[in-house]
């Protein structure tokens, strides 16, 4: 089945739930329910909480229907009719009432519900399988998003052409729930968030803060490999810099209330750019200095409501992994490469290797609703179409989805379980060297605007860490493991030995724990597993006698008694080969 039929099966459903719910619960109120990927969902205003139960009652009332093979029919309503319909219905009357004058109204009616729809739907509900679809669960949704309005109960469910792709699908489920970040994160004590403190505001707890250390130090040392230089900026600044940056005027909803130092507005920083960009303007720059790439783990705070807040994936205060080129036209091509190699190199070495790249750009038929000249656009997308050509890397081009001040290229990468996940993105930006009056001294002795470049590779350091999580199901390679052996004495007389054994190890800058605890040894090599620790080094009578350390692997495999020398080369090279 294509995606187009897909759909229509999903957005079906979704009626056949919601006719579910009003024969369940008459009084109802109705908002709306789209088809969505894998599934549907459909939001109520109900009388009650609804209750797993709820959930199996529902799904027998919709079997009924289906079994009724109901045909879906369509027909168009005036605004008059569609508000006698829909009278008893609030949501839809707003809905209704919001309608441009000469939009075509439509209905589409299946047994004893009439909903407002545009549709397509299927032809009768007897072509939804009875046993292919599975209500999944039940969310908080404000109506149209909005926090000061009624928060409705979402029903989310989803459904499929065969039995036995719905299983496949609740299968797949079940792993993104063993993987879940947030409750890894728990489980391995990496992070934490707390109400008391805010929400959405992160802590790393000592093994998060080494996997984040050993992040931020790879990062540093490549960065530093392709001729970047570090700078720090502060955590709030003036309101004239917002203002001039254009922050104030289009991001305001993004941004912390302002705070009064000594009579002038000041904000807690969404961006890095504007920092950077005074930096530049410190003094007169000439063309001899071009390209600088200044980069900055730069940390910065966004509003985000509440209910949007998801563990690491989206949260209020965040580090980037920020970067500004400044360059002349003719140095843009070679930096835009310069970035993919360095992105492709940062990716792959923890683990990345499949990616869904767009190239975003302006839409040629508007040229007016971007700033710039027609030979900068241009000049723009063909470099960083020739640097995506030139990586030999597969992109889709978008038109239309730049942002009015330059194109970009924005890169997902797909972890384990093939989900896509926003991180890099590249932008060109007309728009604050303008802002700011950028200038360089060109070879002529003249003036000239520099090109600007935005780039974040990873994206933020807690959304990446979660995304890691995920990838790995929290069984990090061992270059990035916090904890990568843990050395388990078989019983208190062997105490010593590990402690000797622990310290050997420390010298060779691999990072050790001894579990000296009373609990016996299977107990322990359990644990170790649970705590997803690479290497776990046995040592007992034999051990001690032969100064050998007994090796398995957090997967069960035993790899049995090596000498030290042996284990520690073992593990370097792993460490080495990012593995």
């Amino acid at each position: 089945m294509d995606e187009k039929e897909l759909e229509k099966l999903r957005h079906s459903t979704s009626h056949v739930m919601a006719e579910a719910v009003l024969k369940l619960f008459p009084e109802a109120k109705l908002g709306i329910g789209p088809a969505i990927e894998n599934g549907f969902y459909y939001d109520f205003d109900l009388p009650r909480p609804l209750t797993p139960e709820d959930l199996r009652a529902i799904e027998e009332e919709m079997r009924k229907i289906i079994k009724g093979r109901h045909p879906f029919i369509r027909k168009e309503v005036s605004r008059e009719e569609a508000l006698q319909i829909f009278k008893d219905q609030p949501y839809k009357i707003e809905l209704i009432q919001e309608m441009p004058p000469d939009e075509v109204i439509t209905i589409y009616t299946q047994d004893t519900f009439t909903d407002l729809c545009r549709g397509p739907h299927l032809e009768h509900t007897g072509q939804i399988p009875e046993d292919g679809f599975k209500l999944l669960s039940v969310a908080g949704a404000y109506w149209r998003g909005d926090e000061r309005r009624p928060q409705l109960q979402r029903i989310y469910g989803t459904v499929w052409p065969t039995r036995e792709e719905l299983e496949k699908y609740l299968a797949w489920l079940e792993e993104v729930e063993r993987r879940d970040h947030r409750r890894l994160g728990k489980d391995l004590d990496l992070f934490s968030i707390h109400p008391e403190l805010g929400a959405g505001l992160v802590l790393w707890h000592p093994k998060g803060g080494m996997i984040r250390y050993l992040i931020e130090e790879f990062w540093r040392q490549e960065h530093l490999k392709a001729g970047y230089q570090f700078v720090f900026t502060p955590h709030i600044g003036r309101s004239w810099l917002w203002e001039t940056s254009g922050h104030l005027s289009f991001y305001r909803e993004n941004m912390y209330s302002p705070m009064d130092i000594e009579g002038q507005a000041y904000y807690l920083k969404p961006m890095n750019c504007p920092f950077h960009i005074m930096i530049y303007k410190s003094r007169r720059r000439s063309y001899r200095e071009l390209p600088l790439r200044w980069a900055e783990l730069g940390t910065v705070y966004r509003y985000e409501r509440s209910g949007v807040l998801h563990g690491l994936l989206r949260v209020r205060g965040f580090t980037q992994d920020d970067a500004h080129i400044f360059c002349t036209p003719e140095q843009i091509e070679d930096e835009i490469l310069g970035c993919l190699k360095l992105t492709m190199h940062l990716l792959g070495a923890f683990g990345f290797h499949e990616y869904d790249i767009a190239l975003s750009v302006r839409d040629p038929q508007h040229p007016e609703k971007y700033i710039g000249s027609d030979e900068m656009w241009e000049m723009a997308e063909g470099a960083l179409i020739k640097a995506l050509e030139k990586m030999g890397l597969s992109y889709r081009r978008e038109e239309g989805e730049a942002v009015f001040y330059g194109p970009k290229i924005d890169i997902k990468i797909k972890d384990a379980l093939g989900r896509a996940w926003q991180c890099t993105t590249i932008q060109f930006d007309f728009n604050i060297p303008e802002r700011f009056d950028l200038t360089y001294i060109g070879p002529d002795g003249k003036e000239h605007r520099p090109y600007m470049v935005h780039r974040a590779l990873l994206g933020s350091m807690e959304r990446f860490l979660g995304v890691l999580i995920e990838h790995y199901a929290g069984a990090f390679p061992v270059w990035l493991s916090p904890v990568q052996v843990r050395i388990i004495p078989i019983t208190e007389r062997h105490n010593d030995y590990a402690y000797k054994v622990a310290s050997r190890l420390r010298e060779e800058g691999l990072r050790v724990e001894v579990d000296d605890g009373p609990e016996r040894m299977q107990a322990k090599i359990r644990q170790a597993q649970l705590d997803k620790i690479p290497y776990m080094l046995i040592v007992g009578d034999k051990e001690v006698r032969e100064e050998k350390v007994a090796v398995r692997l957090r997967s069960g495999e035993d790899l049995g008694p090596k000498g030290l020398d042996e284990f520690i080369a073992m593990a370097k090279e792993a460490i080495a080969q990012k593995k």
